[in-house]
């Protein structure tokens, strides 16, 4: 199993403590989580898009450029990347670069994206924007292919004979596909034979076990070999102590604070106590022993096998957040590495293969 450490890169006050950074130290703190995440030895760094408050994620290729200058190994996502939102031609161009600088360590997580405000920023409408996701990342998929490309497109000026630079290094940048609650998102990816990564953050398991389930029913009823399935899940919090009693009691405050951010702004609350958000949400809030059992009985589920965390504190204090990280990696990473496969590709470059050694080829 491959595990992420993945922002949204919300700007808020601190659910505890109501402080709130200013812009620029948020984004000094997500560049620390980054190289954090990589000395602690994840195997991914993501960074959300979204174009509304409270999110100062509006620009994930920058963010990212940043960190593949601080970093070296770890790769590098986009949780997600909203196409529904974007000119793929543009998107195109700032991806290829970015996966340059990184030394192809870049992959995408695409989605249409969600929120009133940013549909509107972009004059996108609810009727329109799962069309939208399908054009441009059938588009996208193309520039990254093809030396040229001639699409007939309705949401963007149509192509004729485009070439776009620079050519990729990566050939092609492995793209996944975010789920939440739609069929949508979950066709495009069987069709294309592309990973699926479950958000699995609202709600308990079923709704996101049902989409998993359609996704292979649908990469079948397309053609493509079940071996070749890969699936990641997200997690709707962590906190790892050595008892399940201090982690709780620790986390209990962060928990509370949010129900009531979630009650003030209107949101649905679908937990509402701590034990009934630790028992069926996806959090992962507990001793070793209990993360470890929590994530095989998800998998069981699933058949997931990369895993996303989050990389903020989320209104634990520094040291608390950086300590559960510790002890995950040290405790509970290498139990479920062990126990549950990693996907069936290479963690590194894609790159296509020399027809003569089967090595991947130079570009």
């Amino acid at each position: 199993m491959k595990f992420l450490a993945i922002t949204l890169i919300v700007h808020r006050p601190d659910p505890v403590t109501g402080v709130r950074k200013s812009t620029h130290e948020r984004f000094r703190e997500v560049l620390g989580n980054a190289v954090l995440a990589e000395e602690l030895g994840f195997d991914g760094f993501g960074v959300g898009e979204r174009h509304e408050r409270p999110f100062i994620s509006s620009s994930p290729p920058v963010v990212l450029g940043h960190i593949a200058a601080l970093t070296r190994s770890i790769r590098l996502f986009t949780a997600v990347t909203t196409l529904s939102l974007l000119d793929p031609v543009r998107a195109y161009e700032d991806y290829a670069t970015l996966d340059h600088l990184s030394g192809g360590r870049l992959e995408l997580i695409i989605g249409k994206g969600n929120g009133t405000a940013q549909r509107e920023l972009f004059h996108v409408t609810p009727e329109d924007q799962w069309d939208r996701n399908a054009e441009s990342y059938e588009v996208f998929r193309r520039l990254w292919r093809q030396d040229k490309v001639t699409a007939r497109t309705r949401f963007r000026p149509e192509l004729t004979d485009a070439e776009v630079w620079p050519r990729p290094y990566q050939q092609p940048v492995r793209v996944w596909h975010g789920s939440a609650t739609s069929k949508q998102s979950v066709d495009l990816a069987a069709r294309y034979g592309d990973p699926l990564f479950s958000a699995n953050v609202t709600h308990p398991v079923e709704p996101y076990a049902e989409l998993i389930r359609h996704y292979r029913e649908r990469w079948e009823h397309y053609g493509h070999d079940p071996a070749d399935i890969a699936i990641g899940a997200g997690t709707a919090g962590l906190y790892v102590a050595r008892t399940s009693q201090q982690a709780r009691e620790t986390y209990r405050p962060v928990f509370e604070s949010n129900l009531a951010f979630q009650r003030a702004t209107g949101l649905p609350v679908v937990f509402e106590t701590l034990e009934d958000f630790v028992e069926r949400s996806s959090a992962l809030i507990g001793s070793p022993q209990e993360v470890v059992e929590k994530v095989h009985r998800y998998h069981e589920r699933f058949g997931h096998t990369v895993l996303h965390l989050h990389a903020d504190a989320d209104g634990l204090t520094d040291t608390e957040h950086r300590r559960s990280l510790e002890l995950f990696q040290s405790e509970v990473a290498p139990v479920l590495r062990h126990g549950i496969p990693d996907p069936p590709f290479a963690w590194g470059p894609v790159r296509p293969e020399s027809p003569v050694t089967g090595e991947p080829a130079r570009v």
